[in-house]
């Protein structure tokens, strides 16, 4: 029986695909009050806004690409059932060949209707613009398929689950201060390898084998350690 290997990403993963980050230096959060385009409230006080921070993110998105380490977490699928839990809202695991990705904070390539939150839309590269005017078949107001600050996060119960589930358990450019997100550490089973791949690491116990690199580099290490024929 195959084992279960369970990878939860953050920025980091995306950075060297040239997105943005929002806590690095000269990350989004320099360029926008946090509160005005990504929490509950600021989309209620100005959603005009916050439709264009998030139209400008999809226009950047579609001319990225996966990065080498988004491509080397395919491989690891040869070996073992392998699931993606990520807080980033773009495709790019997707993008790379990922097959099983859960997405903690949604998707920026999707839209939904403010009147029935089931009615999800995926937007494509030649239509990414939305706006206080835009509606859906039903003739529904969208909102980005976004979890702002301030909203309940959907996916948490699934992806602890996930965390529950694993042989193995990665974390792979995350600062670790992103709740709930970063707790998902703490539902791993006891004696589960649990490996951290970042440049900056947070503090973690020591029974976490640290990777004190960036993700493409990590990545590629992560699956030097994990091939089975290395062991």
């Amino acid at each position: 029986m195959r084992k279960k290997l369970v990878i939860s990403t953050g920025a980091g993963m995306s950075a060297e695909s040239g997105l943005s980050t929002f806590r690095d230096a000269g990350g989004l959060w320099a360029n926008y009050p946090v509160m005005d385009v990504a929490s509950a409230d600021g989309f209620a006080r100005n959603p005009a806004l916050v439709h264009r921070f998030y139209n400008e993110r999809r226009h950047e998105l579609v001319k990225a690409s996966p990065n080498a380490g988004h491509r080397a977490l395919t491989e690891l699928e040869q070996w073992y059932d392998t699931f993606i839990i990520t807080q980033n809202v773009d495709d790019l695991h997707e993008r790379a060949g990922s097959h099983n990705v859960l997405h903690l904070h949604g998707e920026l390539m999707k839209v939904r209707s403010m009147r029935d939150e089931n009615r999800v839309y995926t937007l494509d590269k030649d239509n990414l613009d939305t706006s206080t005017e835009t509606r859906d078949i039903h003739g529904d107001p969208v909102r980005p398929h976004i979890v702002f600050f301030q909203e309940a996060v959907p996916n948490i119960e699934p992806a602890i689950k996930l965390a529950q589930e694993a042989d193995i358990f990665v974390v792979i450019g995350t600062s670790l201060v992103v709740y709930p997100a970063a707790a998902l550490l703490n539902y791993v089973r006891p004696g589960v390898p649990i490996y951290y791949i970042d440049p900056n690491p947070a503090p973690v116990p020591s029974y976490v084998h640290v990777l004190k690199m960036p993700a493409t580099q990590g990545v590629h290490e992560l699956v030097n350690i994990l091939n089975p024929d290395n062991q």
